[in-house]
């Protein structure tokens, strides 16, 4: 139940258009909604600033279906799912006109348009290759959903360094930086060195056999020797996207 539901409850309740038998009711799902296969978050927003965002992979057609439905019926001003596939959107798509899904980031999104955007600065966000793209989508999608602003600076990767720097400017004046690699990932590093902004690395699971599904690139990272920089788990956009909105509010 997001802010704007409690605010018209309380307001119901002030004009008579409910009686306290159904003001308590309404009350007994502030903290939690029990949907038997999912207790959704009714507070997340009030806590934290951001709602419950689903993660799609692993959960069935119905309990998705069971947990968008929700969220829609409570009038949340953003929702987002991440990873989700078409079979999914296909069995979600007639909830509402307003649901979108992009197949790249693997995301269904909801944006009403009373959120907040927040236009004076923005989130960079930056790959080493074209095939990092679809993890920094996801990425830019979390952060554009919550109200920031993103600038996307594709393939610009180490091998060609020159790219970068073509675009240093750019990733220079942004509030923060999410920098996404696989291969050996060594790009953050890079970045880390070149800016004064917060950097926030995301290893991907591309690359060839010794980069271990993302680990090569994961310990790159952890290991940079420029100050600065965060790291968040293998192919993690979300997180990525997540942190750097919350890094993009602080006044």
């Amino acid at each position: 139940m997001n802010p704007k539901t409690i605010e018209a409850l309380f307001n119901q309740y002030k004009e008579g258009a409910i009686d306290i038998k159904d003001a308590m009711m309404k009350m007994k799902e502030l903290p939690y909604k029990n949907l038997d296969y999912a207790n959704l978050d009714n507070h997340r927003s009030l806590r934290t600033g951001f709602p419950e965002v689903v993660y799609a992979e692993g959960k069935s057609l119905e309990q998705l279906r069971g947990i968008i439905s929700y969220q829609i019926k409570e009038g949340d001003t953003s929702i987002l799912a991440t990873r989700v596939t078409e079979t999914q959107f296909e069995y979600l798509k007639d909830l509402s006109s307003e649901l979108k899904y992009d197949p790249l980031s693997r995301t269904i999104t909801l944006k009403r348009d009373d959120t907040e955007d927040i236009k004076n600065r923005y989130i960079a966000v930056v790959t080493g290759g074209t095939s990092d793209i679809p993890v920094a989508e996801e990425a830019a999608v979390t952060a554009e959903i919550f109200g920031s602003r993103v600038e996307r600076i594709y393939d610009v990767g180490v091998a060609g360094i020159h790219r970068l720097f073509s675009k240093i400017d750019l990733i220079r004046r942004a509030r923060v930086i999410v920098v996404v690699a696989g291969m050996e990932g060594a790009l953050p590093s890079v970045v880390g060195g070149l800016v004064e902004s917060p950097v926030i690395a995301v290893p991907t699971s591309i690359g060839y056999g010794a980069s271990f599904n993302g680990l090569s690139a994961l310990l790159t990272m952890l290991n940079s020797c420029a100050a600065g920089i965060s790291v968040v788990n293998i192919d993690n956009g979300f997180g990525a996207g997540y942190q750097a909105c919350m890094i993009n509010r602080i006044q």
